[in-house]
C-alpha cells in the first residue's frame, strides 16, 4: 500500500471521527494513522511472503516458459491425439494449488480452472488448427495476473473475479462438455482419415 491510500484511508477515518461534529485532538489522528501504518506493513509483509513461496516462483516460470516461450503450443504440435494439450494442462496445477489452498478463494479458483479448459479447448481443436491458436491464448499469463492481482489487493481483479463467479462455474460445465464433444469428433474424425488411408493400399 503506498503513501497516497494511506493517507486516504487516513482522510475517511478522520472524516469518521468528525461526523457528530466532536472534536479531536491530533493525537487521535496520530494514532489512527499508526494504527494504519501497522495495517499497511502488516499486509505488505503478507504479500512478500506470499510472493517468495516456491509455489508463486513455481507459477512465474511456468507462465514464462509455457506462454511466452511457447512450449504450451510447441507441445501440442509436437505431441499427437491430444497428448500434448494434456501434459500442458497439468503445469497448470500450481495456480489451482494457490489460488485456492494459499489465497483460499473459490472464485479465482474457478477463474483459473476456466482459463484453463478455455486452453485445452482451443488446444484439442484438430490439423494443429488448435495449435496455432493457442499461440496467442495465454492462459498461464492471465492466470499468474489473476493470481497477482489477489495477493496484492487489486480491488479492481477481485471485484471482476467475484461477480463473474457463479457464470465461471456454470461456463466450466459447458466448457467440459465442449472439450468432449471437440476430442470425440477429432478422434472419430482421425479414425476415419486413417481407414481411407488404409484402403488406398
Amino acid at each position: 500500500m503506498d503513501k497516497l491510500e494511506i493517507y486516504k484511508n487516513i482522510k475517511t477515518i478522520a472524516d469518521e471521527l468528525c461526523k457528530e461534529n466532536k472534536t479531536y485532538l491530533r493525537a487521535d489522528l496520530a494514532f489512527e494513522l499508526k494504527k494504519e501504518q501497522s495495517r499497511a506493513d502488516k499486509k505488505a509483509a503478507k504479500r512478500e511472503k506470499m510472493m517468495n513461496m516456491p509455489s508463486y516462483r513455481l507459477m512465474v516460470g511456468t507462465a514464462k516458459y509455457m506462454d511466452k516461450w511457447f512450449l504450451d503450443p510447441i507441445l501440442g504440435f509436437i505431441l499427437p491425439a491430444g497428448i500434448g494439450d494434456a501434459l500442458s494442462s497439468v503445469f497448470a496445477f500450481p495456480f489451482i494449488y494457490y489460488s485456492l489452498c494459499v489465497v483460499k478463494s473459490i472464485p479465482l479458483t474457478l477463474a483459473v480452472i476456466y482459463n484453463i479448459l478455455k486452453d485445452v479447448l482451443i488446444g484439442a481443436i484438430p490439423f494443429y488448427i488448435g495449435d496455432v491458436l493457442d499461440v496467442f491464448k495465454r492462459s498461464y499469463v492471465e492466470n499468474l495476473r489473476l493470481v497477482t492481482g489477489y495477493i496484492e489487493d487489486d480491488k479492481e481483479i477481485i471485484n471482476k473475479v467475484n461477480k463473474k463467479a457463479f457464470w465461471t462455474a456454470v461456463f466450466i460445465v459447458v466448457l467440459c462438455w465442449l472439450i468432449y464433444v471437440v476430442i470425440s469428433w477429432a478422434i472419430s474424425l482421425g479414425t476415419m482419415v486413417w481407414d481411407w488411408i488404409v484402403s488406398l493400399f
